[in-house]
């Protein structure tokens, strides 16, 4: 299994005053469900940072997105290693598949990966 990309994810009332404003680093949108925009640089589009006004399928709203090659080894892995999962193993309509985790710190992380 291997991590392909890892994206914070912001909580925020802002949206579009977001995008605006990181905009002028150069991020530009690269995804809009309407509760979440993703921003990448064009220059490396695995840079990348979400803004989110709430998760509409999950209960939380995760802290940190990670995507790796092989969702269904991660969960098993966290799952056999005792952590505790916050949102069950799921295939979303937008075309991933994913589950959230809590970390160490009390940080949700939502792990993906793309169907």
């Amino acid at each position: 299994m291997a991590v392909r990309r890892v994206v914070p994810n912001i909580q925020s009332e802002a949206v579009p005053e977001s995008r605006d404003f990181y905009g002028l680093l150069g991020l530009e949108e690269v995804m809009n469900h309407g509760w979440i925009m993703t921003l990448a640089s064009a220059s490396d589009p695995a840079a990348q940072v979400s803004f989110m006004t709430g998760d509409r399928t999950a209960p939380v709203t995760p802290d940190l997105s990670i995507e790796v090659s092989d969702v269904d080894a991660a969960y098993a892995v966290m799952e056999a290693g005792g952590a505790e999962i916050v949102h069950p193993l799921q295939d979303e309509e937008w075309g991933v598949r994913r589950f959230f985790v809590r970390d160490p710190n009390g940080r949700v992380v939502n792990v993906l990966g793309h169907r």
